[in-house]
């Protein structure tokens, strides 16, 4: 995975600004003041501390996120659980991760898609991604947590409708040198990433490839059929830009 990158967009010289894109804006705002008003900040001092907050964020993880073992044993609003799981982090650098590219990718696909069609994209492909992960994982017991699979659902529209978007990534193994790539490299590179580590993953808590995975090739195939042939080139001019932290698995 590549990770703890920086990122900035700019577009015909002029910066974008939430006005531009209130979905993606709002998005992360809803996330933040879940993730702080829940036990996984450490912030909120009715959820106690050391083992107690250790015991509250577990239970939480259980109740909003998706445990693949239990969603089709017919629990009362588990079907429901792909949908909340999108909302809930399970760590700074989780929460981190994930709304910097969001903020990144998600505005200049809001633009293009419109924020009605944006929301039911966001919401649709990130649902179907963590169903995905849970039909392949059927056995699991981890909870899983995260706007990852919704989060690339927008990285896979992004190559589509802007794949000649310029971004500049800091490679570990180049010593973190910036090197600029079109998204048409950068991004397939980052979802090979996730391919590889996906076959070498192992049971227990870590990084859900798979929803990645799928949650790439919605967005991309989405935007594919809907969008037709991309628009002309825009000129674009992005910072360090990684792919977004995995979902957790408490």
């Amino acid at each position: 995975m590549i990770s703890k990158w920086s990122t900035s967009i700019v577009r015909g010289g002029r910066a974008i600004r939430g006005s531009s894109a209130p979905v993606t804006y709002a998005l992360i705002a809803l996330c933040c003041a879940v993730f702080l008003a829940g036990p996984g900040s450490g912030l909120n001092p009715a959820y106690g501390s050391g083992d107690e907050l250790l015991a509250a964020q577990r239970a939480y993880f259980r109740r909003w996120g998706v445990i693949p073992a239990e969603l089709f044993d017919g629990s009362g609003g588990s079907p429901l659980t792909p949908a909340t799981a999108l909302f809930v982090h399970g760590s700074w650098v989780h929460l981190l991760g994930n709304m910097l590219f969001l903020y990144v990718f998600g505005a200049m696909t809001e633009e293009r898609m419109g924020r009605v069609q944006f929301t039911l994209f966001y919401v649709g492909c990130g649902y179907l991604a963590l169903l995905g992960y849970a039909v392949a994982n059927a056995d699991s017991e981890q909870s899983l947590v995260g706007a990852s699979g919704a989060i690339s659902a927008v990285l896979g529209a992004f190559l589509y409708l802007f794949p000649r978007a310029r971004v500049t990534s800091l490679l570990p193994f180049l010593f973190f040198l910036p090197v600029r790539f079109p998204a048409w490299i950068v991004l397939p590179f980052w979802a090979a990433l996730q391919w590889l580590a996906a076959g070498r993953a192992t049971a227990g808590p870590g990084v859900a490839y798979l929803a990645h995975l799928i949650g790439f090739g919605l967005g991309f195939g989405y935007a594919s059929v809907r969008y037709g042939r991309p628009a002309s080139p825009t000129r674009v001019k992005t910072a360090p830009a990684p792919a977004p932290e995995g979902e957790n698995q408490p």
